[in-house]
């Protein structure tokens, strides 16, 4: 295959894994390519086995479409989402599908090389269940700053002891297919993406935990930015909050005013007792009033901090995810201020939503950055592409 058309084969084995494309047709719209192009691809990606064809579907006039699969389709990966001190496992299909989801103890501030042993035997016993030698890759969410060019995390104010450990090499090693790691707002943006319509190209998902961070879906990719970084809102300045520290080192960044870390220590100097993200929700679920104040004027500044991007980047959708986004009063302050702050031509058919796969999204996002990977590798070793 020649190389100047590896990435439309590595495009179309993304679309036909996340289950956005099932037919030439649908990729040749996707993809922006004419339809002799896309055939030639799948013809070539077809000869190695890495697509195949099962059945037709009708189509409105015309002849019917024929259905487009991945080769050896019947693999899986496993997949991770880390939180402080849980961890959401499952087992991940190509086409986004989702299955023995369990949540199980994970003590992320022990350190990754105490921690990852345990999580690794939890996704081998999954794997075995489904059949090892099926088994394609390894997705790991992670709460803080992901370089995926090495496979580490960099300075996480969260993850004490994890600051450029080698975990992609960690999980290959451990599991010998390849494996993806990526920040929690980035792979819940791709896992609420595969599931999306796919005329919403452009969105922005909010991640609201503990912490804040946001991940961006432009022209139907992840948009990571020239560093990496895009998404950083968590770190752009609230005038409400300019006299309290961040962890990055500035005052009154959106996270020391909005995240469920800042919920905490608010309602604590307001007496009440709480010590958890999920003591704030709990409280503001059974309307107590300084929670659900509190709740709601997080909502208004992280809605303010929305409309400036949102003004700038006019996407389709923004979904809200996290467990501060299962609370109405925060959904509602957010998406009156983007609808207070923001021009009425991007509002105009701009959709606000909770995450449609609600606390799977990041999961589903881990997944499918693995299979990817495991598609990256399998293309390289058939066609001498460039190596993931």
């Amino acid at each position: 295959m020649p190389e100047k058309s590896a990435p439309l084969s590595g495009r179309v084995l993304e679309l036909l894994a996340s289950g956005q494309a099932s037919t030439r047709t649908e990729l040749a719209q996707l993809l922006g390519a004419a339809p002799s192009t896309v055939s030639f691809t799948v013809s070539q990606l077809m000869s190695h086995g890495l697509v195949a064809e099962e059945g037709t579907v009708s189509s409105t006039g015309g002849r019917p479409r024929k259905v487009l699969r991945l080769g050896g389709s019947d693999g899986f990966a496993v997949a991770a989402e880390l939180g402080g001190r849980h961890a959401h496992v499952g087992v991940v299909l190509p086409g986004g599908g989702l299955t023995d989801v369990s949540t199980v103890a994970f003590p992320t501030d022990h350190g990754p090389e105490a921690a990852l042993p345990g999580l690794a035997e939890t996704l081998l016993a999954l794997a075995e269940q489904h059949g090892r030698h099926l088994l394609r890759g390894v997705g790991l969410s992670l709460p803080g700053p992901v370089d995926v060019a090495t496979g580490v995390v960099t300075l996480p104010s969260r993850m004490p002891g994890w600051n450029r450990f080698p975990v992609r090499a960690w999980l290959e090693d451990h599991f010998g297919v390849p494996a993806a790691i990526e920040n929690d707002a980035n792979c819940m943006a791709v896992g609420e993406h595969t599931v999306q319509p796919p005329e919403r190209r452009q969105s922005i998902m909010v991640k609201t935990g503990t912490a804040i961070g946001a991940g961006v879906i432009a022209d139907g990719r992840l948009y990571r930015g020239g560093s990496g970084a895009a998404g950083e809102i968590t770190h752009v300045r609230v005038e409400a909050g300019h006299d309290i520290p961040c962890s990055c080192g500035n005052t009154g960044c959106l996270e020391t005013v909005a995240s469920g870390a800042a919920l905490v220590r608010i309602l604590r100097g307001r007496g009440l007792d709480v010590s958890s993200t999920e003591d704030v929700v709990r409280l503001a679920s059974d309307a107590d009033p300084e929670a659900t104040r509190a709740v709601r004027q997080a909502g208004r500044y992280l809605g303010m901090v929305l409309a400036a991007n949102v003004n700038f980047f006019n996407p389709d959708a923004v979904y809200l995810g996290g467990i501060l986004s299962t609370l109405e009063p925060f959904v509602a302050a957010v998406r009156s201020q983007l609808y207070e702050g923001c021009h009425p031509l991007v509002t105009e058919h701009l959709v606000i939503e909770r995450a449609s796969l609600g606390a799977d999204a990041g999961l589903v996002g881990a997944g499918q950055f693995a299979l990817q990977r495991a598609l990256a590798h399998a293309l390289h070793t058939a066609t001498g592409t460039p190596h993931p």
